[in-house]
């Protein structure tokens, strides 16, 4: 197919939206490759670059020359919504299909059906979906015209927990004809990942790949050990900042919370995480319109997000590899002589990361218990019947299922709502793997520490660690941000932190196969139910949750601070009708440690306390017990009231943490069962949420 410049030029200044926009380097030898079908092509190119403007002109290209659709794999559907526009603009007809907007699905397919799509975009999760291949694929896969795989690094072992189905690619690349042209598109894309690309999409692979240095960028790195340092840090130097921007943490909690100090502060922003849901294009749209300060976000908001002309970013803790950071900090400054990046560590970053690590695969005892199970019931067992059979909890269940079911061959294979084994025996290299993987992100987290503590150097080393070529570095002229702190914003910082307190929702139901010893199945009354009640704090948080962990594990008795924090709670929580006498959970492995709190808050209150609640047996801690199911049955039956001792009125009940609430539920049916008005919970610190 003949390459025409002229139309190539005319569709990039109608994506861009300016009369004398021009190509970037590579970008037009990048469209000429696939237009002309020269073979397969990655194009490996920093961010903000413009690899859209590549897959979407040479699908206008090979359209308008009367080729079939192109169909492109992204993770990152949910952030494409500018490129989309960009396309519409060039005439190209884009849809997608993808879990957020299932009701347009047979509205798509019909217009596919028609001819009337231009490129279809889908997440890598839609190959996995049966209904998808055989409706949708099966029907457009002859006519294909060019594959686009964004985000390539994914393919690479190091995306795969990211997302997983990222490995159907590789099956399908290599069912592939080998003139089908194909793009992939990364920004991030070291040796060992080139490689593996390579294995994957063939070693007749042509390789674009260009300067990684990001002159525009400025990026500086400061400590700051504690959350309160760093809150302090933020709330005086972001108003100063040049523009607007992002701030990333590590956690959807983090966000929030950091995004509620700098809006007590006076600073104008809004947090955007996965859980953000339908406000997402929204709050995208109010950081584009420059009507927000910054958006402080989780990696929801990483790849795929384009605001040109973002004047800084900054990280509230460091991530876990170099990859993570050059993908986020390269948001700055794309169409800017200058930008921030500004990356704040923190004592906690350490701990978030190796549970990230930990917990990225399933463990041999995970894998076995769920093979086992399957074993067990050769007709197949649902997630529900899973939680009944094995100590796993949910999330952990469901990961273990996925990554097994996309072995190949699979072990595993899914029946309706059930899974059910195969004649396949689990494979050595599924653990070799894994075991491979971890080791890498061990290394990666190491050099990440390694680029906190520069104190120059930083864009050489990021170029170095990505494998590229650290020439002609310069640096914009911005001045270095202090690391100097407002003493008194620190302090207000921490009072802040220890401000919050946390819902603790009843149950309404017991869990499924009832509660055997109790003779309790279906819904819970709600005359026997709880209230809903109040935990101070996040176990082990940067507020109250240290002092708690503290109080337990070191000192073996809780501080008066925790005891006046909670006074301060129920004054504003203000429990209505207002209990009227204190009792606890008790505990055989802590006797004391509870009941003594507890007994500390009802004089400071000025209540009665009345230890009515005894423990019939020893059972292990609701933390070793990881789902719902599990939990429930480890309570069931192991406490019981004092019936004569037994008052009538509102009840404050205590425990130090709430792990799965089922305990908090167990002991409010005791007391109300027997006479007890209205139970409320209060908690020192949550731990875990109860519906896993």
């Amino acid at each position: 197919m003949t390459y025409n410049a002229q139309r190539s030029l005319e569709l990039l200044r109608l994506g861009a939206g300016r009369a004398d926009a021009a190509f970037r380097e590579g970008q037009e030898d990048a469209i000429r490759h696939l237009v002309e079908g020269r073979g397969r092509l990655l194009v490996v190119q920093k961010t903000g670059w413009g690899k859209s403007f590549v897959y979407f002109i040479a699908t206008k290209l090979l359209r308008e020359a009367g080729a079939g659709p192109a169909l492109l794999i992204s993770p990152l559907l949910s952030l494409m919504r500018n490129q989309i526009a960009a396309a519409e603009r060039m005439g190209v007809h884009a849809e997608t299909i993808n879990s957020d907007n299932e009701e347009r699905w047979e509205q798509v397919e019909e217009k596919i059906r028609r001819n009337e799509v231009d490129i279809l975009l889908i997440s890598p999760e839609r190959l996995a979906n049966e209904r998808f291949r055989t409706k949708v694929l099966a029907s457009v896969a002859a006519r294909i015209a060019l594959l686009v795989i964004d985000e390539a690094h994914c393919i690479s072992d190091w995306g795969h927990d990211f997302r997983p189905h990222y490995r159907l690619i590789e099956r399908i690349a290599r069912t592939l004809p080998q003139n089908l042209r194909l793009l992939a598109t990364t920004a991030t894309a070291n040796n060992r990942v080139m490689d593996d690309l390579k294995s994957v999409l063939g070693p007749n692979l042509t390789v674009s790949r260009g300067d990684l240095n990001r002159p525009s960028l400025k990026i500086q790195t400061l400590r700051f050990p504690l959350q309160s340092e760093r809150l302090a840090w933020l709330a005086a130097q972001v108003p100063k900042l040049p523009g607007h921007g992002i701030i990333y943490t590590l956690t959807v909690r983090d966000a929030v919370q950091v995004a509620e100090w700098l809006k007590s502060r006076g600073i104008k922003v809004e947090s955007y995480s996965g859980e953000t849901g339908e406000r997402r294009p929204e709050l995208e749209q109010a950081l584009l319109k420059n009507e927000v300060k910054a958006l402080v976000a989780t990696t929801a908001l990483g790849m795929g997000f384009d605001k040109p002309d973002l004047g800084f970013v900054i990280h509230y803790q460091a991530p876990g590899s170099v990859v993570a950071y050059y993908q986020q900090v390269g948001r700055a400054g794309r169409a800017l002589d200058a930008a921030y990046g500004v990356l704040l560590s923190g004592k906690e970053e350490t701990d978030i990361t190796d549970y990230f690590i930990k917990t990225a695969f399933p463990t041999r005892e995970e894998v076995k218990q769920v093979l086992d199970a399957l074993h067990s019931v050769p007709a197949g067992l649902s997630i529900p019947e899973l939680m009944g059979r094995v100590n796993i909890n949910k999330g952990r269940i469901e990961k273990t299922i996925s990554l097994l079911s996309l072995e190949s061959p699979a072990p595993i294979a899914k029946q309706g709502t059930k899974w059910q084994l195969t004649a396949t025996k689990m494979s050595d290299a599924f653990r070799q793997r894994v075991e491979r993987l971890t080791e890498l992100r061990r290394k990666e987290q190491e050099q990440m520490q390694a680029f906190v503590n520069l104190k120059s150097g930083h864009m050489e080393f990021l170029i170095r660690a990505l494998d590229g070529a650290p020439e002609d570095l310069r640096m914009p002229p911005l001045p270095e941000l202090t690391d100097t702190l407002d003493q008194v914003l620190v302090q207000e910082a921490v009072k802040f932190l220890r401000r919050t307190s946390l819902p603790i929702e009843p149950r309404a139901k017991w869990p499924a196969g009832g509660m055997l010893k109790y003779q309790l199945k279906g819904l819970i009354p709600p005359e026997h139910q709880a209230q809903p009640g109040k935990a101070l704090c996040i176990w082990g948080d940067a507020g109250w949750g240290s002092v708690v962990r503290e109080g337990k594990y070191r000192d073996g008795h809780f501080a008066d601070d925790l005891v006046a924090a909670c006074k301060n709670l129920i004054h504003e929580w203000k429990p209505m009708p207002a209990p009227v006498w204190v009792t606890c959970v008790p505990s055989l492995r802590h006797p004391k440690l509870v009941p003594d709190f507890a007994k500390r808050l009802a004089d400071a209150l000025h209540l009665p306390f009345l230890p009515v609640i005894e423990r019939t047996e020893n059972r292990p801690e609701q933390k070793t017990m990881a789902n719902s199911v599990q939990q429930a049955r480890n309570v069931d039956g192991s406490l019981a009231v004092k019936k004569d001792k037994l008052p009538k009125g509102p009840v404050l009940l205590v425990d130090d943490m709430v792990d799965s609430w089922w305990t908090f539920t167990v002991a409010a049916w005791l007391l109300r069962s027997n006479g007890c008005s209205e139970v409320f919970p209060l908690a020192l610190a949550l731990t875990a949420h109860g519906d896993q």
